[in-house]
């Protein structure tokens, strides 16, 4: 007979969650004991995500099932997932910037007599709470004011308030320093101590030998091991993330390019943030950037296109490169394709005729002219294999691998572009899209332009990139032959920032 300590705190069985295109967990099982540390472990698109998002309830598994200490749930929302005792704190804070930290902690179950909020009462509360995470910030403040390692205190603090039974962190240290990192370990052990629960997502090896007392390893969306860390080398689990059915990349059937290095990336640098040193981009060329989420390819790109501060020393063709703005990069000849191309590519409710041409007629979209602007990208838009019922239909009624042609077609229509920067070009789209979308890639690069191309998708990398240099933590720690170098080999870069 199995005893209540015995009985799983959490078990996830069979889970199954389809999207238009891919698979995103195939039958995944997590099994967590009542006060244990356990790590899910996986590289990026393992499934970790989608796996605590059905925990939380914000998505709903198409099949499987979900006990908390042995009893059925359904946890159809957010909510639904709260009330059940789950509480997730994700690596993009979910909080209210413009409310108070104390709002913050308690927003939903604020003491109140009646309709009343007793704010003192509260105040003593969050007090509690951000004393407990170690934090010594006034919880009267602002959350959009404070630092980011104390807005991360913050969302810890929340899963406390709300007596979780289960609290999930997906990589707290991204954020934090070396001494909050240490306060939040305190935190953990204490919780565990009380029996609670913590899923602890990192992709640091160390953290996990620290902190973890079983661990389990995603891989495509499948479970592939369940490890006692204290038994187990961080070489062995890399190497469960990574997989060992990895062959040799196959050479990619682009001639090298042979032309001048057009940019220089002698440093770009963000204090405590990035450090990025000596990246050389040939005109016809793809980079890659390979790394795992918060290495800094993001923030890269966007420092080379005017779109974030930083101290740059950059070339561009041999001479400085100085852009205090994206329209400064724009008249330089940088293009840039960005990660969310709902938020920063595209304006929805546009035509897609005036998306495509925006860049090139320069003037704003509702003053362009409709025949003009069907003229000038209906060729463009005609060579991508852009599919529309009409240059009227607006870019938002396209799909996802239409939107990501159009961000792609407002810079070619535009011409003149000379480096091309990607960034996760690829992102929601099936085969035939993403196919696509590197065939146009590619022409670019033949016609002498030079592309640094940001991706999760490691095989995209060694399939499409020229040379891939990894990022580690804000830094660029190694480069590679996607020609000669296994796959595995960067992989484990990847993950361990050291080339084994």
């Amino acid at each position: 007979m199995t005893t209540e300590a015995e009985t799983p705190r959490l078990t996830m069985s069979n889970i199954v969650k389809r999207f238009p295109g891919t698979v995103a967990s195939d039958g995944a099982e997590l099994s967590v004991r009542r006060g244990e540390v356990h790590c899910l472990l996986g590289e990026n698109g393992a499934g970790k995500s989608t796996l605590m998002k059905i925990l939380a309830g914000s998505y709903q598994p198409d099949e499987g099932e979900i006990l908390l200490d042995g009893q059925r749930v359904v946890l159809n929302s957010p909510q639904a997932g709260l009330a059940a005792g789950i509480a997730v704190i994700y690596q993009e804070l979910d909080l209210v910037p413009d409310l108070s930290v104390a709002q913050n902690l308690l927003l939903g179950h604020a003491p109140a007599t009646g309709p009343i909020v007793r704010k003192q009462k509260r105040l003593e509360l969050a007090r509690a709470a951000i004393t407990r995470v170690g934090g010594d910030f006034p919880v009267t403040a602002t959350v959009r004011d404070l630092p980011i390692a104390a807005q991360q205190l913050t969302a810890i603090a929340k899963a406390l308030t709300s007596d979780a039974r289960v609290i999930v962190m997906d990589e707290p240290s991204a954020t934090l320093g070396e001494n909050d990192l240490l306060k939040v370990f305190e935190v953990i052990r204490s919780l565990v101590a009380e029996g609670r629960s913590i899923i602890y997502i990192s992709h640091r090896m160390d953290e996990v030998m620290e902190i973890g007392d079983r661990a389990t390893v995603l891989r495509d969306g499948r479970t592939v091991g369940v490890y006692d860390v204290a038994r187990t080398g961080p070489e062995q689990l890399v190497a469960a993330m990574i997989g060992q059915e990895r062959e040799l990349v196959q050479s990619t059937e682009r001639p090298r390019p042979e032309g001048e290095v057009l940019l220089e990336v002698e440093r770009v640098r963000i204090p405590g943030v990035i450090d990025i040193a000596g990246i050389d981009v040939r005109a016809g060329e793809i980079v890659g950037l390979a790394g795992l989420g918060g290495a800094g390819r993001t923030t890269l790109l966007k420092s080379l296109f005017g779109d974030i501060k930083a101290a740059r020393t950059v070339r561009l063709d041999g001479a400085s490169l100085r852009v205090a703005s994206p329209a400064a990069a724009v008249r330089a000849g940088l293009a840039l394709v960005p990660e969310s191309r709902k938020e920063q590519g595209l304006m929805l409710g546009l035509s897609v005729a005036r998306n495509a041409a925006v860049t090139a007629l320069g003037r704003p979209p509702w003053l362009l002219p409709r025949r003009i602007g069907k003229a000038r990208t209906a060729p463009v838009l005609d060579d991508l294999g852009v599919r529309f019922a009409s240059p009227d239909q607006p870019v938002g009624k396209l799909s996802g691998g239409n939107q990501q042609k159009v961000v792609l077609a407002k810079w070619i229509t535009r011409g003149g572009v000379r480096v091309l920067l990607l960034d996760e070009p690829t992102r929601g789209l099936d085969v035939g899209a993403k196919a696509d979308l590197y065939r146009q890639v590619r022409q670019l690069a033949d016609d002498g332009v030079a592309v640094l191309l940001a991706s999760s998708e490691l095989n995209e990398l060694t399939a499409n990139a020229d040379t891939i240099w990894v990022l580690h933590e804000g830094r660029n720690v190694a480069h590679f032959d996607p020609r000669t170098t296994p796959e595995t080999t960067i992989a484990h870069t990847v993950i361990t920032g050291v080339t084994p």
